[in-house]
């Protein structure tokens, strides 16, 4: 099956019926196939070839990439950029917005600027707290928590209105996502959680990494049972461990982790633990691609980035298709 490109900046483009969009992740997902997307760690530079060279591992393996938007509190280059710069040559860019860093004046007018740019697809986040991070005197914003930011862009897409009641020129047209953590206690609450970002506009859903299968299935029968399954895309977040030592530490110093004891063992009793760690990514993308209800993998891979199209490729998810990858013209525009 083929999927047309991100629409030429500045260009008119189709929206497909039934699609809010008219970007390729949204056209994978509304036909059906196990979409995969992956996050790039924006530089910390002001060359935009950075940002490139961090996005050309995923070229053919991955549907979309997500640019985290201060991930950990620290401070990178922006989101809204590295997705502007990613559209610019034909990725399909999911811009990250934190809560914590901006209100709500600058959030909406960043929604605008980076549609503009043909970025169409945005994932809605509270965001970490200032104190993990390298700037831990700086003030947290918080005028909106990811609810009521997912309110506001519905609005302005569907209502051609900013939240003041001001109307838009030109709407933006974007598919809208947030995250949930499904494995972590409260795990009795969290399905109704999801159902109240269905409720605020959320059509796709990332979550946070899942390592105990046992849980996620626990929460899908949920999301079943509260007739969610069609409302929303979920895209189960997976990546790979390097040790046992950094699975253990993660799971003890990380706030929403969680890490069965099982896996943390199996990595230490392995000969490689970095291998035995990808080994573990790929079966977990094989298992989400059998459960009902999911519609996705999202691969974080911090640090392993090149490891990610060797895991889509061995796990077999993707059945034979192949995402995009730029042409020519794309790559000689991206290294000029």
């Amino acid at each position: 099956m083929i999927f047309p490109d991100e629409p030429a900046i500045g260009l008119p483009f189709a929206i497909l019926p039934g699609h809010s969009s008219g970007g390729r992740l949204e056209r994978v997902l509304r036909a059906g196939e196990f979409a995969v997307t992956s996050e790039l760690a924006p530089p910390d530079s002001a060359n935009a070839d950075d940002v490139y060279q961090r996005a050309r591992v995923f070229d053919g393996y991955v549907d979309a990439i997500n640019a985290t938007d201060g991930s950990g509190a620290n401070c990178h280059m922006s989101s809204v950029a590295v997705c502007a710069l990613l559209a610019r040559v034909g990725y399909a860019p999911i811009m990250q917005i934190s809560c914590r860093d901006k209100n709500r004046i600058a959030i909406q007018g960043d929604i605008l600027g980076a549609a503009a740019m043909g970025v169409c697809n945005m994932l809605s986040l509270s965001g970490d707290g200032v104190q993990a991070g390298d700037h831990p005197q700086s003030k947290p914003v918080f005028d909106l928590d990811s609810l009521s930011l997912l309110e506001i862009a519905r609005s302005m897409r569907d209502e051609s209105r900013f939240q003041s009641g001001r109307k838009l020129t030109l709407a933006p047209k974007v598919f809208l996502g947030a995250a949930e953590n499904p494995t972590v206690p409260p795990l009795e609450h969290r399905a109704l959680r999801l159902a109240k970002k269905i409720a605020a506009g959320a059509q796709f859903i990332q979550t946070q990494y899942v390592y105990d299968l046992e849980r996620m299935a626990t929460f899908m029968r949920s999301v079943e049972d509260l007739g969610l399954f069609g409302k929303v895309f979920i895209l189960m977040g997976v990546g790979p461990f390097k040790t046992a030592k950094g699975a253990e530490w993660m799971r003890n110093n990380v706030p929403g982790m969680h890490v069965p004891d099982a896996l943390i063992k199996r990595l230490a009793g392995a000969s490689d633990q970095a291998l035995e760690g990808r080994n573990i990514c790929i079966e977990l993308m094989q298992q989400a691609r059998e459960m009902k209800g999911i519609s996705g993998v999202h691969v974080m891979a911090y640090r392993q980035e090149e490891s990610v199209a060797d895991m889509v490729d061995r796990s077999g998810i993707l059945k034979g298709r192949v995402p995009w990858y730029p042409t020519r013209d794309q790559i000689s525009e991206r290294n000029a």
